[in-house]
C-alpha cells in the first residue's frame, strides 16, 4: 500500500471513528501498530490530524483523533487522486479481460 493510499485510509477511518484506538485502526487497516503510529505522526506533522488526550479519562493513553480543516481538504484531494488512479486501473483491467476473453474464444 502506498503512503498516499495509507494516509487516505487512515483519514477516512478517523473521520468516521475519531475515538478509535491505534490498535483497532491497525487491525482494520491490516498494518502493524508501528506502521500506523508512523503514519499518524506524519499526518499530525502535516497538520491534517489533531490528537487530543481525554484528560478526565482514567486511561491516560486514550486519544481522540480529529481531522483538521487542512486534513479535510487533503482527504478530498487524496480521494480524487485515488479515484483517478483506480479508474485507470479499472479501465486497463477491463481491456485485459476483454483480450483474454477473445483469446479463449479463439481457441475453442
Amino acid at each position: 500500500m502506498s503512503d498516499i493510499e495509507q494516509h487516505l485510509k487512515v483519514l477516512r477511518l478517523l473521520q468516521d471513528n475519531p475515538d478509535i484506538t491505534q490498535r483497532q485502526m491497525a487491525l482494520q487497516l491490516g498494518i502493524s501498530l508501528g506502521g500506523l503510529n508512523y503514519c499518524l505522526k506524519a499526518l499530525v506533522q502535516k497538520g491534517w490530524v489533531k490528537m487530543d488526550n481525554f484528560s478526565r479519562n482514567p486511561n491516560k493513553l486514550k486519544y481522540s483523533y480529529l481531522l483538521t480543516p487542512r486534513g479535510m481538504k487533503a482527504k478530498t484531494v487524496l480521494t480524487a487522486r485515488f479515484l483517478k488512479r483506480k479508474l485507470a486501473e479499472y479501465e486497463a483491467l477491463k481491456t485485459e479481460i476483454e483480450a483474454l476473453r477473445t483469446e479463449v474464444s479463439e481457441t475453442k
